[in-house]
């Protein structure tokens, strides 16, 4: 299948989901993040959830962040230019649903990509070799072409990994790990 296909049918797989499956994969997912060799860093770039699109609840991400006093980047995104603004996630940050329906702050102190140490990056599919598909507007692959080679990318899905995905070019960057309800894929030796 092409990116255009799988595209719909995960869109179409997520619509399925029920809030429970949900609840309960994002509890599991969360849980299985706690064995991955990522906690000896400082800032976590995270997503927070488009809970009409049924994304993954990064809510228990941000609290495990939280519990292990971790300083956590959230993104604004400028559709216009395809680009993520990135902010220090305080007590004061005001966090405003854009005309998307993205949760994102609406300002800040901002961080620069290059000081982030490890990004969870929302898709829609992946493979086993890495690759992923988003929705498609290349926020992410931007970000992370700014980030350090050292970045550590960590998907999140509540769907297991397809065999391969085609039509891959040079500007989708691959993932370290992804982390699904049923386990932990490791990109990084491949």
């Amino acid at each position: 299948m092409n990116k255009k296909q799988l595209r719909l049918e995960y869109k179409e797989l997520r619509d399925s989901l029920t809030p429970e499956h949900i609840e309960k994969g994002s509890l599991e997912i969360a849980n299985r993040l706690l064995d991955l060799p990522i906690w000896n860093f400082s800032y976590y770039h995270l997503f927070l959830s488009i809970s009409e699109k049924k994304e993954v609840d990064t809510q228990l991400i941000l609290h495990i962040l939280q519990g292990k006093d971790k300083n956590i980047v959230l993104s604004k995104s400028d559709f216009k230019s395809g680009s993520l603004t990135n902010y220090l996630l305080t007590d004061s940050t005001v966090i405003k649903v854009n005309d998307w329906g993205i949760p994102e702050p609406v300002d800040g102190i901002e961080i620069p990509a290059t000081k982030i140490d490890v990004v969870f990056i929302p898709l829609l599919v992946f493979d086993k070799k890495g690759n992923r598909i988003g929705y498609g507007k290349g926020f992410y692959d931007r970000f992370l072409s700014l980030c350090t080679k050292e970045v550590v990318k960590v998907g999140l899905s509540l769907f297991p990994a397809e065999e391969e995905i085609k039509e891959i070019n040079e500007h989708d960057v691959p993932l370290d790990y992804c982390i699904t309800p049923g386990k932990i894929y490791n990109f990084k030796n491949l």
